[in-house]
């Protein structure tokens, strides 16, 4: 889900407490926002709280924004380091909680298409092998891979050096790789 441009009429009013623009700005964002947080924490439940969170941190700092940088880089940049506290925080919790148990408790499971059987098995597998991954090289993975990130945004949106960005890009992968060839071997017994 592509983030839309916002003007920077609606963030200078919304960082003056002007509430209309605010909830502007939330309307324009709060669907991205929240789709980052998911892919980083791969829960429903930590990136509903994750993009509460944002929301009340940009509430709270949005007047220190000077359009230095894209607005959509900062707002990511706030997204990826609360999802990424919110993991570390959490990570024995989430570590316990099963795939299947988060699928079903999203959807109840009715009479569905097979390519909606598909998709949903793709979906859980892409989840399963995100979180094989440490939540630092997960948010490179995500950004660049899925989001389409360059590298140099990646490392101003994780205040992480580009060779870093490249190293846990490298590592992450490696990883999704063997991860992936595990679970088709596992399947194939």
């Amino acid at each position: 889900m592509a983030m839309i441009e916002i003007s920077r009429e609606i963030i200078q009013k919304a960082s003056t407490g002007d509430m209309i623009s605010f909830e502007e700005l939330y309307t324009l964002t709060s669907s991205y926002v929240y789709s980052v947080a998911l892919r980083i924490t791969t829960q429903r439940e930590n990136a509903e709280e994750v993009t509460q969170d944002v929301f009340l941190k940009l509430y709270d700092n949005l007047k220190y924004f000077k359009f230095q940088s894209s607005f959509k880089t900062w707002l990511y940049r706030i997204t990826v380091n609360t999802a990424l506290t919110k993991v570390k925080k959490y990570a024995n919790d989430m570590a316990r909680r099963s795939d299947f148990d988060t699928a079903m408790r999203d959807r109840g499971y009715e009479e569905e298409s097979t390519q909606r059987l598909v998709y949903d098995d793709n979906k859980i597998l892409v989840k399963k092998m995100l979180k094989a991954l440490n939540p630092d090289q997960r948010s490179c993975v995500v950004l660049r891979d899925i989001e389409g990130f360059s590298y140099d945004e990646i490392a101003k949106i994780l205040h992480i050096n580009v060779n870093t960005v490249r190293t846990r890009l490298k590592r992450g992968r490696d990883l999704l790789v063997r991860t992936f060839r595990k679970g088709v071997m596992c399947h194939e017994m």
